[in-house]
């Protein structure tokens, strides 16, 4: 049996909207929600030595800025009932990828996402977090407009 439900949190009005949606589902089905904000980051990039040491540095101010802009206040409004088990993770890497990573780690019923308007050229250029999610993810995702 699934233990939890993943959540996409990008700081925008459809993030929230997929939050409180993932919210009342672990509520009705005793599931924690554990929220996740996916900094984008590749590993193959080409860099100096200097470069390569400022990565680190570069890649914890951008964890800690998640948190604190997306992560702990989705976290504390969502669990200030006391009714619901709500954990917070910031990752780098691929966001689709990345969400489908951690629900095999979190043992995840599904990931829910928002979706975000964007211009169709820009979609068909560069896809979109919610489309390559339904491609890789060997669970259900559900897409809140």
């Amino acid at each position: 049996m699934s233990a939890s439900i993943i959540v996409g949190l990008d700081g925008s009005e459809a993030s929230g909207r997929a939050a409180d949606a993932a919210a009342d589902a672990a509520r009705r089905h005793d599931l924690r929600l554990v929220l996740a904000c996916v900094v984008p980051w590749s590993p193959y990039s080409f860099s100096t030595a200097e470069e390569n040491e400022r990565r680190t540095i570069d890649k914890e101010r951008e964890a800690k800025s998640a948190r604190e802009r997306v992560l702990d206040p989705a976290v504390a409004r969502l669990s200030a009932a006391g009714d619901l088990t709500v954990e917070g993770v910031v990752r780098h890497g691929h966001p689709a990828e990345t969400l489908v990573s951690l629900a095999r780690e979190q043992d995840a019923a599904w990931i829910i996402v928002g979706r975000v308007g964007q211009s169709r050229v820009r979609t068909l250029l560069f896809g979109s977090t919610p489309s390559s999610l339904i491609q890789l993810s060997p669970i259900p995702v559900l897409v809140v407009p």
